[in-house]
């Protein structure tokens, strides 16, 4: 088959500067938000036209941070703990042949400025900062949503939470509007699965700060915040 050629028609703008710490779905983490704007071949108000009239869209996007230049047929998936290797259609490890990704993200709004035209505004969003949008889709759920579905291992862990303690000293170095979302992150455990340290340190990079935090019987205890450079 012949090649196909695609280009990103937008990138869109978050809280995360680094991969760590990102929810691993999308609609987790209702807090986090982003804006999506688009390049200049595509900032065309017409092409948005009724979009609002949909609560979801789906994001079609670039592993921009995850290529290589050999794919392997299995992964090793981090809710598996790290050793158990599945299919990777069986998955959506952004290490794929093609590394696109799939995300559905809440619609909240468009917004008219002045040197990026129409920017729409998403929220429930689980993408680096500065990740290519390949496409955007509306959701419909009579054809999207399946309730009687069944989701293999990402069933089992659907539910595993962390408590989260951040001392009142360190919550108030967090922008009062980052603190739902910075707790929420963290409850989903950004930590590979297969690491259970409670000594160990992680820092989780967010909104320009650097959030330190370690992990101990089911306690996401936040140590020290520091401002990124």
């Amino acid at each position: 088959m012949d090649e196909l050629i695609i280009r990103p028609i937008a990138q869109i703008r978050t809280d995360f500067q680094e991969k760590f710490g990102i929810p691993r779905q999308s609609g987790r983490v209702g807090e986090l938000t982003g804006t999506i704007v688009f390049v200049p071949e595509f900032r065309n108000q017409d092409a948005l036209r009724g979009i609002e009239e949909f609560s979801h869209l789906w994001l079609i996007f670039d592993f921009s941070a995850s290529h290589r230049e050999k794919w392997s047929p299995t992964v090793r998936p981090p809710r598996l703990g790290g050793n158990t290797r599945v299919g990777v259609f069986a998955t959506r490890s952004p290490f794929r042949p093609n590394p696109l990704g799939l995300s559905c993200v809440k619609f909240l709004s468009l917004e008219q400025t002045a040197h990026e035209g129409t920017v729409i505004h998403v929220a429930g969003v689980d993408l680096l900062d500065g990740t290519p949008i390949i496409d955007i889709k509306p959701y419909i759920p009579y054809a999207d949503a399946h309730p009687e579905a069944t989701g293999s291992f990402a069933d089992t862990h659907k539910d595993d939470r962390l408590a989260v303690d951040i001392p009142p000293e360190l919550l108030s170095a967090i922008p009062e509007a980052k603190r739902n979302a910075v707790i929420a992150c963290l409850s989903e455990d950004p930590r590979p699965s297969y690491q259970d340290d409670p000594e160990r340190i992680y820092s989780m990079a967010f909104a320009g700060l650097d959030i330190h935090f370690r992990v101990q019987n089911g306690i996401a205890a936040v140590i020290r915040i520091d401002k990124k450079d």
